[in-house]
C-alpha cells in the first residue's frame, strides 16, 4: 500500500507501523519543512529513503497528489469490532461510528478524519457496498486513518446487534427522526451514517434504537454524509463535556 502526501506520511510514521521504504523528491540539498520532518523520522527508525526525480513519483502516484513523498507499507490492517468495543478511550462511554453505503472515498476519508478528531473509538464499515480503506482514503483523511481503528464486517446489521448487546445505544442519522439536540448522548453511543443517495438502509434503521435528525433550516433537504456526521459527532462531544 502507498501513502501519499506530506501530512499523511508524517501521521503514518507517528503510528510506528512498518514502513518498507519512502520515495522522496530530489531537492538539491537537505529536505526542508515537512519533508525534513519525514526524512528525520525515517532516519531515526532506520527506514530506507530513496531520493528520486519527480517523474518517478508521478509514475508511482495513484492519486496525483504525492507532494514529493510516497511511503510504501503493507496493506491496511483492519481491527475486529471486539477490539474497538474493548478499547474505548473515555470513561464517559464508548463512541463508535458505523458507515452504511459510503461508497465515495472522499466521504470515507472525511468521516475517518471527523471520527478521529471527535475522539471516536473506531469506525465500522461493511465489506460490501462501502469503499475500503485505501491510499486515497488515507490521503483524504489527512493521516487520521493511521490513528483510527477501522473494523470491516460482513454484516452491518449484525454489528449493530453486537453493539446493542454490549450496552450501546445505536442511532441512525436520517431525516424524519427526533431532534438530535434533545437526545441524551452520554454513555455508550454509536452513530450510523448512510450514503448520500440512499441514506441508512431500511433494515438497518429498523435495527437501530432510534433515528436522529439535524434540524435543517434551508431549502436543500440533506447534508453531505461527512458534514452530517461532523455535526452529530460534536454533539456527542458537547453532551459529554
Amino acid at each position: 500500500m502507498k501513502t501519499e502526501g506530506r501530512n499523511a506520511v508524517i501521521e503514518l510514521l507517528k503510528t510506528g507501523k512498518n514502513v518498507d521504504k519512502i520515495l522522496m523528491e530530489k531537492s538539491g540539498g537537505s529536505p526542508q519543512g515537512s519533508l525534513g520532518i519525514v526524512f528525520a523520522e525515517a532516519r531515526k527508525r532506520n527506514i530506507r529513503v530513496q531520493f528520486v526525480d519527480k517523474r518517478v513519483l508521478e509514475k508511482e502516484s495513484e492519486t496525483g497528489r504525492h507532494q514529493g513523498v510516497i511511503a510504501f507499507t503493507t496493506d491496511y490492517e483492519y481491527f475486529d469490532l471486539d477490539d474497538i468495543i474493548e478499547g474505548k478511550k473515555s470513561e464517559k462511554g464508548g463512541f463508535i461510528v458505523l458507515c452504511d453505503g459510503i461508497e465515495d472515498v472522499h466521504n470515507l476519508g472525511s468521516i475517518l478524519r471527523v471520527a478521529e478528531c471527535a475522539g471516536a473509538d473506531g469506525v465500522v464499515i461493511p465489506k460490501a457496498g462501502c469503499a475500503p480503506v485505501n491510499e486515497s482514503v488515507i490521503r483524504i483523511s489527512a493521516g487520521a486513518a493511521e490513528h483510527m481503528k477501522v473494523a470491516r464486517v460482513a454484516n452491518l446489521n449484525q454489528a449493530v446487534e453486537k453493539l446493542q448487546k454490549s450496552g450501546y445505544w445505536v442511532y441512525a442519522l436520517e431525516a424524519g427522526g427526533e431532534d438530535i439536540y434533545a437526545e441524551d448522548l452520554r454513555g455508550n453511543v454509536a452513530l450510523v451514517v448512510g450514503g448520500e443517495d440512499s441514506g441508512v438502509k431500511r433494515l438497518t434503521k429498523e435495527k437501530c434504537d432510534k433515528i436522529l435528525s439535524l434540524p435543517l433550516q434551508g431549502r436543500v433537504n440533506s447534508l453531505n454524509a461527512s458534514v452530517a456526521l461532523g455535526i452529530a459527532a460534536y454533539e456527542v462531544v458537547r453532551k459529554r463535556l
